[in-house]
């Protein structure tokens, strides 16, 4: 061998030694970086060792307010907070900063919990790893929003992250986002027996527009996805384009809206339409070009599930009018528009019969005769109703998780003609209740009155109701 062929192969050996070298250390790398790239990974130990300061909301409060913030890290105080919330079910978890120190504050059932406070030192330190966690710039004078995921023994939560400059520094709020919400069937949304045979035969029909409207946090997303695993069959190809994707669900092509890069509602539709779908889902209508799109695809063979902010299913129509769509094209575009809200579930395990008298008979009486004929009344009376009482099954609250309330409103040839006429969306909710829509209001009424549900729950989400 030449001094040049022993050179040569010198190098080639130090060259592999060195590659050996970088992915050892690569490999070794993994676990610590994990968690800096979006990833908090519990061990069941842990997750037991946690698991009585968790039992009950009292408890997390007590673990909060005894955690010592001096000799304990910023990470066992995360994996207390995230499963805190996890446990107890909570959808969000809002830091809000105040003069020393910030409030640390868990959605629970939609209402707001307070839990306990973190100094204000400390929460500095508690950001950056939220931050660091969710890929957002450190410091920051602007909204950021982020996302990363909780794994344990049994679960992986997402967790999407958004941050907002405020008075006394930024304020945090993480959702907590259970792949568990999107087992639900349809089934189980809550539909009474009369809608949900208008929703299944809605379904059925290959092409056109389903809207679903309410407010953030009202249940859409889980409705809609409910509704894609009815009908993506083996056959069809189902794509959806989010904002952000919420959930990964397996058999569906799904696209997450970037600005940045250019790819918008509108944009990406226009691109899926183009990748011959059967079912489209779009996270959310907020132009006349995204509307546009999504009405066209439903007027040339596809099924298209969407959602736009509108107070109820009739406020809709003249929301997309506002936007600039065609009054013309609404009409024949969409079959069917919903409007929804979440009320919370009485704890079946407490919940005792309420008092009535006999004037609320005689109202609810002549309430339940003023529905339409379609909707079965046989065993409802005043004497359904329950009221809330608390008990450890329900931490105390009266109530334990919640349920949808509804109003369908199906877009016949006659609702094609008030449209395109330009009607307003008072005509539009007139309409609609006298050809058989039961309300949001009166579809709560009736879970109350079948003991799911409270009045007072009712008119929480709706307004007071005129008995």
């Amino acid at each position: 061998m030449s001094l040049i062929d022993e050179q040569l192969a010198r190098l080639a050996r130090e060259h592999e030694e060195r590659s050996e070298k970088r992915e050892t250390e690569r490999r070794t790398a993994v676990a610590p970086q994990a968690e800096v790239a979006g990833v908090i990974s519990v061990s069941p130990e842990r997750e037991q060792e946690l698991a009585p300061s968790m039992a009950t909301f009292a408890d997390v409060k007590s673990a909060f307010a005894a955690f010592d913030f001096e000799n304990g890290s910023i990470a066992s105080f995360m994996e207390l907070l995230l499963l805190s919330g996890v446990r107890l079910r909570a959808s969000d978890i809002h830091m809000e900063p105040q003069e020393v120190s910030v409030l640390m504050r868990l959605r629970i059932d939609g209402i707001m919990n307070d839990a306990g406070a973190v100094p204000m030192p400390y929460y500095k330190m508690l950001s950056s790893r939220i931050k660091l966690l969710s890929r957002m710039k450190l410091n920051a004078d602007k909204p950021q929003d982020g996302r990363f995921s909780v794994r344990t023994e049994s679960a992986q939560i997402e967790v999407r992250v958004s941050s907002v400059p405020a008075q006394y520094g930024e304020t945090l709020v993480m959702r907590l986002l259970n792949p568990a919400a999107l087992q639900t069937d349809i089934g189980s949304l809550g539909l009474r027996q009369d809608d949900f045979a208008i929703v299944m035969r809605e379904l059925s029909v290959p092409n056109g527009m389903i809207l679903n409207t309410g407010p953030t946090g009202s249940g859409k997303t889980t409705t809609l996805y409910s509704f894609l695993k009815k009908v993506a069959q083996p056959g069809n190809k189902v794509v959806t384009i989010e904002d952000p994707i919420e959930y990964a669900v397996a058999g569906i092509e799904q696209t997450q809206v970037d600005e940045d890069k250019g790819y918008s509602f509108a944009t990406g539709l226009r691109a899926i339409v183009r990748q011959d779908p059967d079912i489209i889902l779009v996270g959310e209508i907020r132009d006349a070009e995204t509307a546009g799109i999504g009405m066209q695809a439903a007027l040339t063979g596809h099924q298209v599930f969407s959602t736009v902010h509108a107070n109820d299913a009739a406020g809709a129509i003249p929301r997309l009018m506002d936007m600039g769509v065609q009054k013309e094209t609404i009409g024949p575009a969409i079959n069917l528009i919903m409007g929804q809200r979440l009320v919370r579930r009485l704890c079946d395990a407490c919940k005792k019969p309420a008092q009535v008298d006999a004037e609320l008979v005689l109202k609810i009486k002549q309430y339940l005769e003023m529905l339409p004929a379609r909707v079965s009344r046989e065993g409802l009376s005043a004497e359904g109703l329950y009221e809330p009482v608390g008990c450890a099954a329900c931490d105390g609250a009266g109530y334990r998780g919640r349920i949808a309330i509804f109003e369908l409103f199906p877009v016949n040839a006659d609702a094609e003609k008030i449209i395109a006429a330009g009607a307003g969306a008072g005509d539009l909710y007139a309409f609609a209740v006298a050809r058989g829509m039961v309300t949001m209001q009166q579809d709560g009424v009736l879970k109350a009155l079948h003991g799911i549900t409270t009045v007072a729950e009712i008119e929480a989400a709706t307004g007071p109701i005129a008995f």
